[in-house]
Order: C-alpha cells, then sequence, then structure tokens
C-alpha cells in the first residue's frame, strides 16, 4: 500500500493507494484541483461545499461526454513543480495566513471602557483592517494569476 499527498485549494490530502497506482491517483488528483481552481473568488465558507462543486464540475464534464457517445479523456500525469511554481505557492500561502490574521483582527471586540471613543476607534480600526484585506486580496489575486501562469498547460 502506498501513499499519495494531494494539493487541492488550500489544503493537503494524503490519500492511500494499490502500490504502482501513485501516477494515477495524483492525475485526478490534479483534475479535481483543476476544477477546484475554476471556483476562483466564488469559493465557499466550508471547504467541503467547495469539493463538492469541483465534484459536480466532473460529474458534468462526464455526463456530458457520455451523452456524446464518447469516451472520457484519460487524465493527464501531473507535470513537476518547478522553482517559480513552490516560491509562488509558499507567497500564497503567506497571504493566507496573513489573510486570516486580518479576519481575526476584524472579528475581535472593541474594549467596552468608553462606549463612543471605543465606536470611533471600532470605526477607524475596521476602515484600516478592510484597506489591508483589500490590499492582501489583490495581492493574493496577482500570486495566483502568476502561479497559474506559471503551471504547465496539459
Amino acid at each position: 500500500m502506498s501513499t499519495v499527498t494531494l494539493n487541492i485549494g488550500p489544503k493537503t490530502y494524503t490519500v492511500a493507494c494499490a502500490d504502482g497506482e501513485e501516477a494515477h491517483v495524483e492525475a485526478l488528483g490534479a483534475m479535481i484541483a483543476e476544477k477546484y481552481a475554476l471556483l476562483g473568488n466564488s469559493r465557499a465558507p466550508l471547504e467541503a461545499q467547495n469539493l463538492l462543486f469541483a465534484a459536480l464540475f466532473l460529474a458534468d464534464e462526464l455526463a456530458e461526454t457520455r451523452k456524446r457517445g464518447g469516451h472520457a479523456e484519460p487524465p493527464v500525469a501531473p507535470q513537476p513543480d518547478t522553482a517559480e511554481t513552490d516560491a509562488l505557492r509558499k507567497t500564497i500561502a503567506q497571504l493566507e495566513r496573513e489573510l486570516d490574521a486580518a479576519r481575526k483582527a476584524v472579528a475581535a471586540p472593541a474594549p467596552q471602557s468608553d462606549l463612543f471613543v471605543a465606536d470611533a476607534t471600532a470605526d477607524n480600526a475596521s476602515k484600516a483592517v478592510a484597506d489591508q484585506l483589500e490590499a492582501l486580496a489583490a495581492r493574493i489575486e496577482a500570486s495566483a494569476a502568476a502561479l497559474e501562469a506559471a503551471a504547465p498547460s496539459a
């Protein structure tokens, strides 16, 4: 029995498979990751929903192929990552951590000692954090676009 690590969206999954099936499972995982990427900014808050949508994309593709009486194309083996794509993945992971930290900062309650001052401070802090989130989201999108552009086409 072997294991394969699949990177789909922001998560990594370790999957057991029969010896010799590693490349096939990696290729299937790459197909799921490709469909997951189609969600773009429309991702749901729960990863299970995002995986469901990726599976629905694949099921729709399979259903259309079957309707035409054709055969599904065999999965393409994933290409090895280059140093550039590794660097972009690390940048995206760092940006996602920063985004999570910024979201937590927004969710933190303001001190209740002086409600008027706290409300004014919270408004200013919320605007500053919102501005930072916007800038961070733009950086994530740019990194994701660079990663997609660097990825070898099938």
